[in-house]
């Protein structure tokens, strides 16, 4: 089976990748632009380990609809994990064209390259942002999500109607992901829990938002992979007009000041703390149901908060030098 990782060389893409590299039955293609958002090092870090094994891989923007197809019209993928996006609710409100270009433009090609090379499974990122604020908890698919808190959010929302009507209209079969708060080693740097490492490891100021009042539903990303690998191969059928969306979460949201506090008592130091008032496009609280992907798969997160922070803080340690 040949699969294509759109953004392989990305904090959720690198670990899928990873897990699958030891399947002999896949044959898998990588492909992510290495973009400035955040240290391309980090990323080429990624994808030297990914190279070690037998993928192959290209440079390539999802934006560049003519090398796309050429790809495709090459490889005929069987599926594709549509993972490459701009990420990050905040730098939406700062550069909101690369969220056009990226995630509106870049997954309409994808779409289109699907529909031209036909795939038997597409599979792509959405995000609980989607969700905006005011809705009951848990969060479950089939609330309405049509009052986006931020221009991310809004693109992720796209990405579920661009797909909906693609599968209705030409039988391409979609699954859409909310991922809800993922967090691990090789993370992105400008999530919080990556901030707030290295600045409590350095002694500097953290700007908690909501004075601290703010609940997550933090999800490991060996749990998040070990949910996404089994549907590979369930693609949704005809009675489901080939359109699927499914949060992917921990079902277990945690307080803010909880997860700071593990972080303390990790690195060894306590945290500088500025207390603000809550920022535009944020939401208060995440809190995923995972009834349907748990009904599809048999999912079920296995990392408690504690256990992923203190696996995520040893890397951080680990990658940069060792604790200051």
């Amino acid at each position: 089976m040949k699969i294509l990782v759109t953004g392989g060389a990305g904090f959720i893409g690198y670990h899928l990748v990873k897990s699958l590299v030891n399947d002999d039955r896949l044959e898998l293609h990588v492909i992510d632009n290495l973009n400035d958002y955040y240290a391309q090092s980090l990323k080429k870090a990624r994808l030297r380990e990914l190279e070690r094994h037998d993928i192959s891989f290209t440079q390539l923007d999802i934006t560049h609809k003519d090398k796309l197809f050429a790809l495709f019209n090459e490889q005929r993928f069987d599926v594709v994990i549509h993972l490459a996006a701009q990420a990050g609710v905040r730098y939406s409100i700062q550069n909101p064209q690369s969220y056009v270009d990226s995630n509106v433009c870049g997954f309409f090609n994808i779409l289109e390259a699907c529909r031209e090379y036909p795939v038997k499974h597409l599979i792509y990122a959405s995000s609980s942002s989607v969700y905006g604020i005011k809705q009951e908890m848990p969060l479950t698919e089939d609330q309405m999500v049509d009052s986006p808190e931020s221009l991310y959010a809004a693109t992720k929302k796209s990405n579920e109607l661009f797909a909906r009507t693609y599968s209705k209209l030409f039988k391409i079969p979609t699954t859409g992901l909310r991922f809800f708060t993922v967090y691990g080693s090789y993370g992105r740097p400008d999530m919080a829990y990556f901030t707030f490492t290295e600045k409590i490891r350095n002694g500097q100021t953290i700007d908690i938002y909501n004075h601290g009042n703010m609940k997550r539903d933090f999800t490991f990303i060996d749990d998040i992979v070990a949910g996404m690998i089994p549907l590979i191969g369930l693609p949704p059928s005809a009675d489901e007009q080939f359109y699927r969306i499914l949060n992917i979460g921990n079902n277990s949201p945690e307080e803010l000041m909880t997860f700071i506090s593990y972080l303390e008592e990790y690195i060894g130091k306590k945290a500088i703390i500025n207390y603000l008032d809550m920022q535009p496009g944020d939401v208060v609280e995440t809190y995923a149901s995972i009834d349907k992907i748990k009904a599809l798969t048999g999912f079920m997160p296995r990392t408690d908060l504690a256990t992923g922070l203190k696996i995520f803080v040893d890397w951080f340690n680990d990658y940069y030098g060792g604790a200051k």
